[in-house]
């Protein structure tokens, strides 16, 4: 926690500036309604990350006219698709004082193509309404790729890395075509859209020249103002699956197995393997309330639980989707594979075809995710006073080298914090899993609160000595994880703040080569030590990123108060 003092007032003259744009029913000021985008799990006396305004356009041209604004009297922008990415600083601006642009009236399914297999959103759109829109224009023969909690942006979570399970979630797979309102108000298309009337906009990832959709992701370049989502075809047959591990030491070589059968194309999504505690929210028969926030239970008792409610240790999520003989195969091998794993279970309860898969949307929480039905059931079983903090490093997928982060992550939580250990493993891709720890905590006691993210920042400078790096991180400790990234005395963050796409582009340039290289030895010269660090943003994301929305500031974050407003734009959905 850091500074207490109240966010700075927008100045009149701005104000009216921005009613005179939008209307007055799209200017909130009032305290009340700028904290209901501040981040939820943030200590509520703490107004560190506050905004000055929200706005809310409701259209493209609407958000070029803010930008435009911002940039004549030198104030940042934040974005906030749904701002729900809890974990990560939700709605939060991570300048204070920032315009934060709401796209929660921007929430159109603009196209659906059943032919082709996608449709095209704006930033404001959710998980549920992108779902309910396929099955309102009949077109349930088409699913989404969605997350755990169906109530964030589909861009913003996009934007952040956020993660999805069917097969399109591979490595982020599903975008393909944006557009984009830069720091000018200009608009951009990337990909094919930069040709005027091309059909194959949402339908070719690449382009002629450099691909510049990964630009706009976890970046402060523009703001994503619309963007192609690819969908898969309901395939003859689908069904879930849980593995279970029914002890901790067992965990690597299930991790080992699970790459072997990724890198064989047996399973296609992506996997979720959570610990007892984590995985508990999926069995509330079983579990009740999330205990995550509380006193540290002892081995033996979440190996009594495991036990008990065939949960396991570890459990794995995962689900074959194809022709029925195709699947009956795919699972004999997996079990084959995870006979291995002594006292493990393969469990599939139930196969859906087309004479039953009306029956998914009243099934359990497994099977709706992994079909592609949004869900809100995680928030359920969350007490009202519990928060988190999200940690997590990239790792390669080898079964000892995860469990070596994983038992250090979990012996400093548990030290730390006196809390449970809160973790899920997802393999994005056949290589490499994101270790993705919540550290839980009670968001009414500043201790409590204080306590995880100082326990982030320890396990971030810990990990990352040892060649680990978050692939994001919580707005209060963004600086912080990218001046990690250090290669080449930082030549990746030099470069990124060189390529700059900011109307004052030539001062701002300056003024970046000027803080860079005023010290050669330090090239933190304009922003704080990591002791004194007050988690200025160096991950930008830019575009309705991630449930927050699109994309934070980079490390610009600072220079932008000075040189002129970056485009700021937040991060990922869950």
């Amino acid at each position: 926690m850091t500074d207490r003092v109240e966010a700075a007032e927008l100045d009149a003259a701005v104000v009216r500036r921005l009613v005179d744009a939008l209307g007055a029913d799209a200017v909130r000021t009032s305290r009340a309604d700028r904290d209901e985008y501040r981040d939820p799990y943030w200590y509520v006396e703490d107004r560190s990350y506050d905004s000055s305004a929200v706005v809310y356009p409701a259209s493209t041209e609407q958000v070029q006219e803010v930008v435009r604004i911002a940039n004549e009297v030198g104030i940042p922008v934040w974005t906030s698709s749904q701002g729900r990415n809890y974990g990560y600083g939700g709605p939060s601006p991570r300048v204070k004082g920032s315009i934060l642009i709401s796209f929660r009236r921007m929430n159109r399914v603009l196209e659906i193509n059943p032919t082709l297999a996608y449709a095209v959103v704006e930033p404001g759109v959710r998980w549920m309404d992108l779902h309910d829109a396929l099955v309102a224009g009949g077109h349930d023969d088409l699913m989404v790729s969605v997350p755990d909690l169906g109530w964030g942006s589909v861009i913003g979570n996009s934007l952040d890395n956020g993660m999805t399970y069917l097969p399109a979630g591979s490595d982020f797979s599903a975008v393909c075509g944006m557009e984009v309102v830069l720091a000018d108000g200009s608009l951009l298309r990337t990909g094919m859209g930069a040709m005027d009337g091309n059909n194959a906009w949402h339908l070719y990832k690449r382009g002629l020249g450099p691909t510049l959709d990964a630009l706009f992701t976890q970046s402060n370049y523009g703001i994503v103002v619309r963007m192609g989502v690819w969908l898969m075809k309901r395939p003859k047959a689908y069904t879930p699956l849980y593995l279970s591990i029914p002890r901790d030491h067992q965990l690597a070589d299930a991790l080992d197995i699970i790459r072997d059968l990724r890198l064989e194309g047996i399973i296609r999504g992506v996997p979720n393997i959570q610990n007892t505690i984590t995985m508990g929210t999926q069995f509330p028969e079983h579990m009740g309330m999330f205990p995550g926030a509380d006193a540290t239970w002892s081995e033996e008792r979440l190996d009594a639980l495991a036990d008990s409610t065939g949960i396991g240790r570890w459990g794995v999520r995962t689900a074959l989707w194809g022709e029925p003989e195709v699947l009956d195969i795919h699972e004999r091998r997996i079990r084959e594979a995870w006979s291995a794993i002594e006292g493990g279970r393969v469990d599939r309860w139930t196969t859906y075809t087309a004479e039953n898969w009306h029956e998914i949307k009243d099934a359990g929480f497994m099977d709706r995710i992994s079909a592609g039905v949004p869900s809100f059931d995680m928030m359920e079983q969350m007490p009202d006073f519990v928060g988190h903090v999200g940690f997590s490093p990239v790792v390669p997928l080898i079964g000892s080298e995860v469990v070596k982060v994983v038992n250090q992550i979990k012996e400093k939580v548990i030290a730390a914090t006196g809390a449970n250990f809160v973790c899920a493993i997802f393999p994005t891709n056949d290589r490499s899993v994101l270790v993705v720890s919540s550290l839980s905590f009670n968001r009414h006691d500043e201790a409590s609160v204080k306590a995880a993210f100082a326990t982030a920042k320890d396990l971030l400078l810990t990990l990352s000595a040892q060649g680990y790096g978050e692939y994001r991180a919580h707005l209060d400790f963004m600086d912080l994880a990218s001046e990690q990234y250090g290669f080449g005395d930082h030549a990746y963050r030099r470069f990124v703040e060189s390529v700059s796409l900011h109307p004052r582009s030539d001062h701002l340039r300056r003024r970046v080569a000027q803080v860079l290289h005023s010290s050669h030895v330090d090239h933190r010269s304009d922003r704080r030590t990591p002791k004194q660090h007050d988690g200025g943003h160096s991950r930008g994301r830019s575009g309705p990123g991630c449930d927050a929305h699109q994309s934070r500031a980079t490390d610009r974050a600072h220079l932008a108060h000075r040189a002129g407003p970056v485009v700021e734009a937040p991060v990922h959905d869950p």
